[in-house]
């Protein structure tokens, strides 16, 4: 942009009367647009031209377009329109201002410029029609758009690959099957549609059958099978599609590729490839945008370096309510509460509003604190101050901060209150005070109302027949246990994830699929004599099957993360921090286990369940024992 300035101000200071300014300013709003620098185009096109004629009027809708600035286009379209001494549209002016309405969903508005289209015998033309079949899609009018294709009497592969997209974008992934066949010339950009057509649907297996059905693949198309196992939550293959990407295909990933596999990398902890994708950015010297910069703060955050995460945030140039709340949730999960109060403060001091997003992150950091009276203040805050009406998601954390504080009659009450049905995460915060608390009565009675939502909900079940055998009613639970075999239900298998040397290993209780689980087993051994030196005891109370305590014992030696932290001592140098993420709660005897692990081997272990991190370290957590 530096050259752009010198050369707009030579051309102002030194005006070239024999060349028409409409000419210059059309190339430099074009230079404007594709550094993203669209407000700067705006002010050439307002302060430099005295008389814009048509190519200067597209060349800015065009820029406005180009940037998802939908609503200058469509401010500036309707100027051009009122401006008596303004030049007509043409076929290029409807390709922007259409494409505006689609990124806006304005039915009615794009409507009537589809009238104008008419007006101005712009209807014909192939890239206008092209742009009013993706409109059509957008806004739901799927048979207008097919309408409108099928009238056409030119059409190009564009024609055929925005009918693609339309009845892909609309779940109708069977009906664009079927034009991708009839296609007679089909794109890269064909195959990468119908690709992620198959993974928005969750077809996995078709989308992957047809990315290995291509004669050729360029970056778009490995992103579209990146994407799609990132969407559908298959973190690894993602992950692993990456690198197939880099061995095989012999191309730059992009930072469409990048914000996909730090998405799996969030998830899965896989710290390292992280790393390496920073490094990468600053090595290729790209850009770091809002999308890009928001992904690699949030996988910071989620892999355990809020520090890291914060470095990438002030690092960026722009930021947005996004970007503020992943710093915000991040600083919640590690259980750093004044710390994320005041990055709230300075949110607001700065002008930005927040939303929905930013106070769940807020209400985290008051449930992690067990602050009852600061997070109702929030909560109040949310509707009073910045007109955000709470959600169930909102209900439910306040529920849960009420809960852990012992709270139960005004959890309750506020269930009773809520102005929607509660759901089962909301009656399960609840469950989760009543068994800590040991509130069996009022554990039974919520335990119903979660049943009456979800007949095979697991927790509920398993939460009974616990109740029963903590009574000494043993064949009361066995029985129950017994029944939720008979039903079907199954309860959800603890998962623990640990990354070394750039590949992700997954860890189920007692595990025995993983190729080191001779010496896993025997780092077990060793941890559990060690452990009983130290004094620590097993919370057998937690195994409610009928059997010896030394079984018991065993049982609780094989929990997933257990495993996954004496891999990551038999794989990692003595110093280096431990990585763990867990997929449930880390259970009270996993908890104090790893306390004592972390003195006995002297390594910092970080662990990310499913509500916060904690970091173990010298015998002592940074949830102080509140979680």
């Amino acid at each position: 942009m530096r050259h752009l300035y010198q050369i707009q101000a030579q051309v102002v200071t030194n005006p070239i009367h024999s060349i028409d300014p409409n000419l210059i300013a059309v190339k430099l709003i074009g230079v404007c647009a594709s550094h993203g620098s669209v407000r700067h185009g705006k002010l050439i096109f307002v302060h430099y031209l005295q008389s814009p004629n048509i190519f200067a009027y597209n060349a800015l809708l065009k820029a406005f377009a180009q940037n998802n600035d939908w609503r200058s286009t469509i401010s500036y379209f309707n100027y051009q329109l009122e401006l008596p001494n303004a030049p007509n549209p043409d076929e290029y002016t409807f390709t922007s201002v259409i494409k505006a309405c689609a990124g806006l969903s304005l039915a009615v508005e794009g409507r009537k410029f589809h009238c104008l289209v008419t007006k101005y015998g712009c209807e014909s033309n192939v890239f206008v029609r092209n742009s009013l079949v993706d409109f059509y899609f957008k806004v739901g009018f799927f048979g207008i758009a097919q309408k409108l294709f099928d009238e056409m009497v030119v059409r190009d592969v564009v024609s055929w690959n925005t009918l693609v997209s339309g009845y892909c974008l609309s779940g109708q992934v069977e009906k664009a099957k079927s034009v991708f066949d009839d296609m007679v010339e089909k794109t890269l950009v064909s195959w990468s549609t119908m690709i992620s057509g198959y993974a928005k649907v969750g077809c996995l297996e078709e989308a992957r059958r047809l990315f290995e059905e291509m004669p050729e693949r360029n970056v778009v198309s490995w992103n579209a099978m990146i994407a799609g196992y990132a969407q559908n939550e298959k973190y690894a293959d993602a992950i692993e599609v990456f690198r197939q990407m880099q061995e095989e295909g012999g191309l730059v990933p992009n930072d469409v590729t990048l914000v996909s596999v730090l998405s799996a990398c969030a998830h899965l902890g896989a710290l390292d490839l992280g790393k390496w994708i920073d490094r990468f950015i600053t090595r290729k010297g790209m850009e770091l945008g809002l999308f890009l910069g928001n992904a690699l703060a949030d996988m910071y955050a989620k892999c355990g370096c809020i520090r890291e995460a914060k470095r990438v945030f002030e690092k960026m140039q722009e930021r947005d309510v996004i970007s503020w709340s992943i710093i915000i949730t991040g600083l919640a999960m590690h259980g750093l509460t004044n710390e994320t109060f005041g990055c709230f403060n300075k949110m607001v001091e700065s002008g930005m509003k927040p939303n929905d997003i930013t106070f769940m992150g807020l209400l985290t950091a008051c449930t992690h604190a067990g602050l009852v009276d600061k997070g109702l203040w929030y909560f109040a805050m949310m509707d009073k101050a910045y007109g955000i009406v709470p959600k169930i998601e909102h209900y439910g954390c306040v529920v849960d901060l009420l809960s852990r504080a012992g709270r139960l009659d005004q959890a309750e009450e506020l269930i009773n209150s809520m102005p929607m049905k509660p759901n089962v995460i909301v009656w399960g915060a609840l469950l989760g005070g009543c068994r800590i608390y040991k509130d069996a009565e009022r554990g039974e009675r919520v335990v119903h109302r979660i049943l009456e939502l979800e007949s095979d909900h697991s927790g509920s079940h398993v939460y009974l027949a616990n109740i029963y055998a903590s009574m000494g009613r043993l064949d009361d639970a066995a029985k129950y246990r017994s029944k939720m075999r008979d039903n079907g239900v199954m309860k959800i298998p603890g998962c623990s994830w640990i990354e070394v040397d750039n590949t992700v290993h997954e860890f189920f209780m007692g595990d025995l699929s993983h190729p080191q689980s001779d010496k896993i087993y025997s780092m077990i051994r060793e941890l559990r004599w060690k452990m009983k030196l130290a004094g620590y005891k097993p919370k057998t109370e937690l195994v409610v099957h009928n059997v010896d305590e030394e079984e018991k014992e065993d049982a609780l030696s094989v929990h997933s993360e257990k495993l996954a932290i004496a891999f990551g001592l038999i794989s990692t140098s003595e110093g280096t921090t431990i990585r763990i993420v867990k997929n449930l709660r880390v259970c009270s005897d996993c908890h104090d286990a790893t306390k004592v692990i972390s003195k006995i081997v002297n390594r910092e272990i970080i662990v990310r369940d499913r509500s916060r991190f904690h970091h173990f370290k010298d015998g002592r957590c940074s949830c102080n024992d509140y979680w």
